[in-house]
């Protein structure tokens, strides 16, 4: 007589090679640092390019890529995504761990005391970066959200905390179908209930980066 056994699910912490884009030159006198997180579906190649506006010669721009690349519903576009639903606390702790290791290598070559640090997220990547700045061994000045909410763990004393002690920016456009506005009468309503200082803006368009609001923000 077969008899059936339960499945067991393990983990196994692996090593692999995970990729990122600059924009500017880490050897060069250097007052600000930017991290950029890249929406669902995007790559950090073409990622960075939509953040081109943030290009200067005293600024560093780099954009990490997410561990999971896939193929689009057209089987030869290639796009990342940060994480998905399932065994998603690895998936988080993976990236935050592989964000910090990023930051500590780029901070080897930069004096950190030098220079400011701002993390965007944009959509997908809103979670992903304020994931970094509450979890992460990273001290982060200015954290840009933009076309997405927090996170909805995110909603604690404990956990916002760390958000009273940076510059946060909320960012959308007027016609983003895909952060609609009780989203984001939500997120205000969270910021306020938890005494999390912020600002907003909102510029013409949809659910994009946008050139003149990336150079106001940098300012």
């Amino acid at each position: 007589m077969w008899l059936s056994m339960k499945e067991l699910e393990h983990q196994l912490v692996v090593p692999r090679t995970a990729r990122y884009f600059t924009l500017g030159e880490i050897e060069g006198e250097l007052d600000s640092v930017w991290f950029v997180c890249h929406g669902y579906g995007q790559l950090a190649s073409e990622f960075i390019r939509s953040a081109s506006a943030l290009e200067h010669e005293r600024r560093l721009v780099i954009a990490p890529e997410g561990l999971s690349r896939f193929y689009h519903e057209d089987h030869k576009t290639v796009g990342a995504s940060w994480m998905t639903k399932e065994d998603r606390d690895h998936e988080m702790a993976d990236y935050v761990r592989y964000l910090d290791l990023l930051h500590d290598q780029i901070f080897q070559l930069v004096s950190r005391s030098a220079v400011q640090v701002t993390v965007l997220g944009f959509s997908q990547g809103t979670a992903t970066a304020s994931r970094w700045a509450v979890r992460g061994a990273v001290s982060v000045d200015h954290l840009v959200l933009w076309g997405q909410a927090l996170p909805p763990e995110l909603d604690d004393e404990t956990s916002l905390a760390p958000l009273r002690s940076l510059r946060l920016s909320l960012v959308c456009g007027t016609r983003d179908e895909l952060f609609p506005k009780t989203q984001r009468e939500e997120q205000r309503l969270r910021l306020a209930r938890h005494a999390v200082p912020f600002t907003e803006t909102e510029f013409p368009g949809g659910h994009r980066l946008d050139d003149d609001t990336l150079r106001r923000l940098a300012t």
